[in-house]
């Protein structure tokens, strides 16, 4: 049977450093700007060519994501959830799905994870390809403060040498950020990862061994890049002030997922009428209107 690229997005926690926000709702269902959170980590995979997609999230909060996005099919999607009872580690999403996955290879993506630059579509082209061919793929990021990543540290090829979850004394500040690329073997490396000192799966200690397989690949989002973790007030602040700018200043909408399905050629004209009219008369709608008259 033919491979099939999976989808996760990682939309559990309960993103007590935005308290009081987060409260009554995930921080992944809070606002961007003008888009709930999730719609940017959501439209990464959509980007990446993947229509079968899993979101995991949290008892009380999976309702509203089945609000928000049904079936997934007015996005050209096969949307299905899945239930976290309590954050173990990010390698535990993979045997929370694993019979989403089955036997395909899977890319995941944290749902509080921004990600706006040039080419970054050909670069997660060139990752669903690898991970077809049986590798795995890390996204990596210059930042100021690698102690509160995980860090991989890289040769002058960039070949990943290391890869290490927090270190105290980082060999390299290239953080490891909320986006993975994983081959058809991912659910049975995840059940390999032992709880760390914390108690958690560590993703990192996956990472790990498919680095001492070989078969671990960086691509580093250089200058023009923007990467956001969107964990604290400041962070949220400041990922809306940058969608803003960029979408003021070009006239688009950054992570707009009917777009990206109709380009995609995921719907047709009468859905897209669709999802207009479901938009009122908002300025998103307005967009969808121009999008429809340019294609």
């Amino acid at each position: 049977m033919e491979k099939k690229m999976k989808g996760i997005v990682l939309a559990g926690g309960s993103g007590t450093r935005l308290y009081p926000l987060t409260i009554t709702q995930s921080k992944q269902q809070l606002p961007l700007y003008d888009k709930p959170m999730i719609y940017y980590p959501l439209s990464v995979l959509m980007l990446s060519g993947i229509q079968d997609i899993l979101i995991i999230s949290t008892p009380r909060d999976i309702e509203v994501f089945k609000l928000m996005f049904s079936d997934g099919k007015r996005f050209g999607l096969n949307i299905s959830y899945a239930i976290q009872p309590s954050p173990e580690g990010l390698a535990q999403a993979f045997i929370i799905g694993e019979q989403f996955i089955g036997h395909n290879p899977c890319a995941m993506v944290l749902g509080d994870n921004i990600f706006y630059g040039n080419k970054f579509t050909d670069m997660l082209l060139n990752a669903r390809e690898n991970a077809m061919k049986g590798k795995a793929t890390n996204f990596g990021y210059q930042v100021k403060e690698p102690e509160r990543f995980g860090i991989m540290e890289i040769d002058d090829h960039q070949n990943i040498i290391s890869v290490e979850e927090k270190p105290e004394f980082p060999k390299s500040d290239f953080a490891i950020t909320g986006l993975y690329f994983y081959p058809d073997d991912v659910v049975y490396k995840a059940k390999e990862v032992r709880p760390s000192a914390r108690g958690e799966l560590e993703i990192t200690t996956m990472n790990d061994m498919y680095l001492q397989e070989k078969r671990l690949i960086a691509e580093i989002m250089g200058g023009g890049f923007t990467w956001f973790d969107t964990g604290t007030h400041e962070d949220l602040l400041k990922a809306s002030c940058m969608i803003r700018t960029i979408q003021e200043n070009k006239g688009i909408i950054i992570s707009c997922l009917e777009q990206i399905a109709y380009k995609n050629g995921w719907i047709n004209r009468d859905e897209m009428e669709k999802n207009i009219e479901l938009h009122g008369k908002s300025p998103y709608s307005e967009y969808l209107i121009k999008i429809l008259k340019k294609y």
